[in-house]
């Protein structure tokens, strides 16, 4: 196993580097634990890191494979980002409870709470992108810096890992 933190976390520390504006980060803390698969004691289906970018923002996140039978996605998809002067929630696969379509924009700033309903609204151009990148060997997708590093922070949170269970 490659750990639950470089197999989902990248992603998560990905995003937080893109939204944070972020050339460079470092792991401060991160867990992992297996609380539902004693069979399996190598896998891991809990973990959490918390990060500080080079420019001061912070993250912490939080990834399981504990998806219950009863959600209407094979996963919640969260990201939260907050700021001095508000937050910014997106719900990626789905709203809980309230719309089985994904892609909301939860805005609350000093003027008011603001829900932004953004299925099909942009597509998907970073694969078209990504594609692009790979047969012209260029980087207008996501620059290999960027994703190297994302890949490092992950690996070092893994290596790192406090076991919790």
């Amino acid at each position: 196993y490659g750990g639950i933190l470089v197999d989902i976390g990248s992603h998560q520390i990905e995003q937080f580097l893109y939204y944070a504006g972020a050339k460079d980060a470092g792991i401060l803390h991160s867990k992992i634990g297996n609380y539902n698969n004693p069979e399996h004691p190598d896998f891991q289906d809990f973990g959490d890191a918390t990060l500080v970018a080079d420019n001061g923002v912070t993250c912490y996140f939080r990834v399981d494979w504990f998806t219950p039978a009863g959600l209407g996605a094979w996963g919640d998809g969260r990201t939260v980002i907050l700021g001095t002067d508000g937050y910014i929630e997106l719900r990626k696969y789905l709203d809980v409870a309230r719309d089985s379509v994904g892609d909301h924009v939860y805005l609350v700033d000093h003027r008011g709470e603001h829900h932004l309903p953004v299925h099909d609204t942009v597509g998907f151009p970073y694969f078209g992108r990504l594609v692009l990148d790979c047969l012209n060997r260029t980087e207008h997708a996501m620059p290999q810096q960027h994703t190297f590093l994302a890949i490092e922070l992950a690996i070092a949170a893994q290596a790192q890992a406090l076991r919790v269970a």
